[in-house]
């Protein structure tokens, strides 16, 4: 996806409040659609793919993200975002130990997005920069609330490091991801061993 001029939304600020109603609307169907594209085809899919997904000229697609490295790293941040506000309604909605497994399912599904991105944040890009401590800075909070609730209500044993807990997840679900976004047998079996005996 080559660099053309223009105006872009930046990983930290996907939509401004700037832009006028169509633009944001189109903003919102190109991550909405890369996010698709990239757990279909990997983070490398051609940029008319996104743009068609999205329903939108390719031309759209770069005045927003210039380069790909930016639509990435939105994607990204928007994924990340939405995962961890996850945690708390899902708290809200059901039991801690249910709400713990369902959120693992939600990052399972996050996980599935970023195919390819490993070697993208190894690139050097700057527009990568400040993922790794978004992921921890973010998920690590959501999944520690949601272990804590598990414990306290006899659940889940004491003494889990949530970024622990959250490296296996993600780990076996990078390895071996689900085609429908449920945890592997392996996430399971993982799960299983930190219910309370």
């Amino acid at each position: 996806m080559p660099a053309v001029s223009g105006a872009s939304a930046t990983a930290s600020d996907p939509a401004p409040r700037s832009l006028r109603a169509d633009a944001r609307q189109n903003l919102d169907a190109l991550l909405t659609a890369a996010r698709t594209v990239f757990a279909r085809s990997g983070v490398d899919a051609p940029a008319r793919e996104i743009a068609t997904e999205a329903g939108v000229g390719v031309g759209t697609l770069y005045r927003h993200f210039p380069n790909r490295a930016e639509l990435v790293a939105a994607v990204f941040t928007t994924e990340i975002d939405a995962t961890a506000a996850e945690a708390q309604e899902l708290l809200a909605q059901h039991p801690p130990g249910e709400a713990l497994d369902l959120w693992i399912t939600r990052f399972t599904r996050f996980v599935a997005t970023k195919q390819g991105l490993s070697a993208a944040l190894r690139s050097g890009d700057p527009a990568y920069d400040t993922l790794p401590e978004q992921l921890m800075g973010k998920l690590g909070p959501a999944i520690g609330s949601l272990l804590d609730a598990a414990v306290a209500a006899g659940e889940v044993r004491p003494g889990i490091d949530p970024l622990e807990l959250l490296q296996a997840v993600g780990d076996l679900s990078h390895r071996t991801p689900s085609p429908d976004g449920t945890p592997n047998p392996m996430v399971r079996l993982l799960l299983d061993g930190l219910r309370a005996r």
